[in-house]
């Protein structure tokens, strides 16, 4: 097998789906799928147009993944017109399930995507929003771990990292999407905290009960957000803070620090002021350096970008921003807010509505058009 060839005619394949109207994440994945369907067959029966080859294949099952896709979608549509089920036993085998979908066969990223989609209640869309992918490119993904543990006993448990990843991930849908899973999320942690001694699961529980107690005030009664600034901190609710911080605290003094630790560290630093201006900005700022060393995540340095605004004035912010990718969801939101403290409300304005744009959801698109409105009027008046 000619390696050498088979990467040469890639691009020139991939430029072939592409024109024939395929979705660039699905062709590649097409491609790739042709490519080990090459090293299989060709040394044994080697085609005469090797290239043909390689786009017939790699057409054939980019259309077996669009066929699948479609199908996936009809029967996700059916079972959201489903009635509400049954009365269920009181056994809970919920986290046992977690784990024996988070099956050592699969790496841990697949491992998280199948049981968000076959435990969590996640869409596929969902999952993709959440991983920075396209959908179409998360569902095949879902697929390969269903072949992959299809011929293997589901009786060996994955690792408390796999799960956590997945609860971590259902809070945040939870808390900000458009289903409410966080309560869930919250519960299934707090039972593996008292079943597992480990620093990260505490920390991740630290996390969700300091993100739910700010619940009440993100919103106001018409459904509209409220920005963390301008919330009534009156509203929090000071006993989940209170619970929060003392479990972080637990875990922090074993010093094993981990990513989910490190996030409710900021979190605590944001319940713990009285007043927006209070913020310790400077504190937030080091325990963003520590959540890039720990995951060096884009989303983790947007993130730090606001803090630094906040901390060393905006334009120290957009130098931080303007090291990341522009394509990153909600660049464009916090670039607008950076420019607006900066004083550029023009730009900020533009900003906005493409950020509203681009929103994963309604409350935040709206949040996002208000902002863009309020700074035209200041513009024209």
């Amino acid at each position: 097998m000619d390696e050498v060839l088979l990467r040469s005619l890639t691009p020139g394949v991939l430029a072939v789906m592409v024109a024939r109207g395929a979705d660039f994440a699905a062709a590649e994945d097409a491609v790739q799928d042709a490519l080990v369907e090459a090293v299989r067959v060709w040394p044994a029966d080697p085609p005469r147009d090797a290239k043909g080859w390689l786009v017939t294949v790699a057409w054939r099952r980019y259309l077996d993944a669009v066929r699948a896709d479609a199908a996936r979608r009809r029967r996700e549509d059916r079972v959201d017109q489903e009635p509400a089920p049954a009365p269920s036993p009181a056994v809970d085998d919920t986290l046992q399930l977690y784990f024996l979908c988070a099956h050592p066969s699969l790496t841990p990223s697949s491992a998280v995507a199948l049981t968000l989609r076959a435990v969590g209640g996640l869409t596929t869309r969902q999952i993709a929003r959440a991983y920075l992918v396209p959908e179409a490119t998360m569902a095949q993904r879902i697929s390969r771990a269903k072949r992959t543990v299809s011929g293997v006993r589901l009786d060996r448990p994955g690792d408390v990292a796999t799960v956590l990843r997945v609860l971590y991930l259902i809070f945040n849908e939870g808390y900000g999407g458009d289903v409410d899973l966080a309560a869930e999320a919250i519960r299934l942690t707090r039972q593996l905290a008292a079943g597992i001694d480990h620093p990260e699961v505490a920390g991740l529980l630290a996390l969700m009960l300091l993100h739910h107690a700010r619940r009440p005030a993100r919103t106001r009664p018409d459904g509209s957000l409220v920005p963390l600034a301008e919330q009534d901190r009156g509203r929090w609710d000071t006993k989940a803070i209170a619970e929060g911080i003392t479990i972080l605290q637990a875990a922090l003094s074993r010093d094993r620090l981990g990513e989910f630790q490190a996030q409710a560290a900021v979190a605590a630093l944001h319940a713990d002021a009285q007043r927006a201006q209070d913020t310790d900005w400077v504190q937030i700022v080091e325990w963003y350096d520590e959540l890039v060393r720990l995951t060096d995540s884009p989303v983790v340095r947007l993130n730090r970008a606001v803090a630094v605004g906040e901390a060393d004035g905006p334009r120290a912010g957009l130098a931080a921003l303007a090291e990341l990718d522009v394509s990153l969801p909600r660049h464009s939101a916090v670039s607008a807010y950076l420019h607006e403290r900066d004083g550029d409300v023009v730009t900020a304005a533009r900003l906005y509505a493409e950020a509203a744009h681009k929103a994963p959801n309604l409350a935040e698109r709206d949040h996002l058009t208000r902002q863009a409105a309020r700074l035209n009027a200041r513009i024209r008046g």
